[in-house]
């Protein structure tokens, strides 16, 4: 494998062998009922390959410090500012977590603690005092909860395993009182639609993945001309007038181009007003990636901006994975990004790979053939629901190095944060 990318922290992090402790950190988004992201949930891993053992007691705070998650900037640079929900202990529940993670960007997730009550609730308190956020996991209503709903600024249910009946008598229980409402394991539209309905105001899971399917949808009249525009891309080398010729007959995406070329994230020194200038400025391989995230955003349209986000992580994770293992960096870069078409354009992606211009194997890929392109995504994909055993079983079959991979996510996910937002 390459050279493994930093962590948060800046530490160096190699390959992994059996007994060697394994620090792994994910995000996963909790969207509004607007679809914007409210807050990341950090789930860790902090165990040996052989035996995981998962981030709990004070493997929590060594897993922090590890990752630099201690300081604000290092925790920002996971969520992009946004505060992040934090499993919490009752062991590590003590005045030494204002040392270690940051108050103010913190919503400790605590189940309900039966003893000693007084004295768990009297250190929550201090702790709110200090700027930290408490959110109660409840499955079910009990007299104990009167004792935490002082402290309880979220209440969560794992609402696609409980039984019906509980979400609703929460929902109703918390009406009057000012503690939102997090639905938890929402994975199909379905279960979302009843959560809202619910009185649910905040959500977590992969539902916001999935397509949304539209009675009579057509593709947009431009659609097509952005096919042929990320069939250019791959020439090698690419034909300047061409390439600026098709840009330039999709206004929209020619402005959304010019802007994104125009800000932080290409550095340039002097503002370009066309595509071949920016061509020429930018060179073919960057003027590729960031041609393919404009399309990426227009395909994206109204949806949920954490779509585009995610497919921007893989793709630069899939990128960067790529030479390690033979493959073609750019081709990578499109699977990862164009792997959330379906969720982007409310249609399957069976129908949508089809008038993809891609290498077989790509679209194979993305269609979910088990391949030698799919692997690294594959990995990802089990690695963003923190199915750690999923993750161990694609390494063992696919011969991947866990610990660098993980390297790799964060490296994406800061690189992905930069990105959206100097385009913004």
């Amino acid at each position: 494998m390459a050279t493994a990318a930093r962590a948060i922290d800046g530490c160096e992090t190699g390959p992994l062998r059996n007994n060697e402790m394994a620090r792994f950190v994910v995000r996963q988004p909790i969207l509004d009922l607007r679809g914007r992201v409210h807050a990341f949930k950090l789930r860790f891993r902090a165990g040996s390959i052989d035996n995981d053992k998962g981030a709990n007691g004070h493997n929590l705070l060594e897993s922090v410090t590890h990752f630099g998650l201690g300081r604000p900037s290092g925790l920002k640079r996971l969520t992009g500012a946004l505060p992040a929900f934090v499993e919490c202990s009752e062991e590590v529940l003590s005045p030494r977590l204002a040392q270690s993670l940051p108050p103010n960007l913190t919503i400790l997730e605590l189940p309900v603690i039966a003893e000693p009550v007084a004295e768990s609730i009297a250190i929550c308190q201090d702790l709110k005092t200090l700027g930290f956020r408490f959110a109660l996991s409840a499955s079910e209503w009990e007299p104990l909860h009167e004792h935490w709903v002082e402290v309880a600024n979220y209440i969560k249910v794992d609402f696609g395993r409980t039984h019906p009946a509980v979400p609703r008598d929460l929902c109703a229980r918390m009406q009057s009182k000012n503690i939102a409402m997090l639905a938890d394991k929402v994975d199909t539209q379905e279960e979302y639609s009843r959560a809202r309905d619910e009185g649910f105001s905040l959500f977590a899971g992969s539902y916001y993945q999935q397509p949304v399917a539209v009675k009579n949808r057509r593709p947009p009249a431009n659609q097509l001309l952005r096919i042929d525009i990320l069939k250019a891309l791959q020439q090698r080398p690419m034909d300047l007038r061409e390439m600026s010729q098709l840009v330039m007959r999709d206004g929209p995406l020619a402005f959304q181009l010019l802007r994104f070329i125009n800000s932080p994230i290409c550095a340039l020194r002097q503002e370009v007003h066309s595509i071949e200038t920016a061509l020429l400025a930018l060179g073919d391989d960057a003027f590729r990636r960031i041609a393919t995230l404009a399309i990426a955003s227009r395909f994206n349209g109204d949806q949920p901006a954490e779509i585009l986000c995610t497919g921007l992580i893989r793709a630069r994770f899939c990128e960067t994975a790529a030479p390690a293992r033979g493959l073609e960096p750019f081709s990578q870069y499109m699977l990862g990004l164009l792997s959330l078409l379906p969720a982007m354009q409310g249609l399957p992606m069976c129908d949508l790979v089809p008038a993809l211009p891609l290498r077989v194997e790509i679209r194979e890929a993305l269609m979910g053939t088990r391949n030698s392109e799919r692997a690294a995504l594959g990995w990802l994909e089990s690695y963003e629901r923190g199915d750690w055993a999923a993750c161990d079983q694609a390494a063992t079959s696919d011969q991947l190095n866990q610990q660098e991979l993980a390297s790799l996510y964060l490296e994406a996910v800061e690189w992905a944060e930069s990105a959206l937002h100097s385009t913004t």
